[in-house]
């Protein structure tokens, strides 16, 4: 698994970049109402990156933002967390399958690193659950010593939003 710290300078094609560095946003929406979008959004994220064969890969999972991360947990042996830690480059789409369509899609870098996956995986049980009484939720947290946290450090967010346009008469 990878540990890779976030780099200040321009990143190549396997490293993060800085905490620090700008995300570059367009799109209709302002950065705050890009953030409140993600953060108030209970889908799932649409997270792609290219496996080992060279493919485009796109996996869908639970997320939460923490400090401007977007942050999932999964399996360790999972394919996801293995090509991301081979080629960190990801993008990801949160958007709804149904009208009016609006969303926000971007790129990053990621890392997948031990967790304490509780911390993630808690906070993403509530976040989807609401607590963890049910059998799904049991059921995560049985398997919680083998999960790993990936960390996508977005560079670049775009919002669309097709409501005006979808609800003239």
């Amino acid at each position: 698994m990878s540990t890779r710290k976030p780099s200040s300078r321009d990143p190549g094609p396997h490293e993060s970049p800085g905490r620090s560095e700008k995300v570059r946003y367009s799109g209709p929406w302002s950065p705050a109402q890009v953030n409140a979008y993600l953060d108030e959004t209970v889908i799932p994220i649409r997270l792609s990156c290219v496996d080992r064969s060279g493919w485009p890969r796109v996996f869908s999972l639970w997320y939460l933002r923490r400090g401007g991360e977007i942050c999932c947990s999964t399996q360790a042996k999972a394919l996801i967390a293995s090509a991301l830690d081979a080629n960190p480059r990801c993008a990801f789409e949160i958007a709804a399958d149904r009208p009016p369509y609006r969303g926000v899609r971007g790129r990053g870098l990621a890392t997948v690193e031990p967790q304490p996956p509780e911390e993630i995986l808690r906070l993403l049980i509530q976040r989807y659950l609401g607590d963890e009484k049910s059998s799904l939720a049991r059921w995560l947290l049985s398997r919680r010593a083998t999960e790993v946290a990936i960390r996508v450090v977005p560079s670049y967010l775009h919002s669309w939003d097709y409501t005006r346009r979808m609800t003239r008469s």
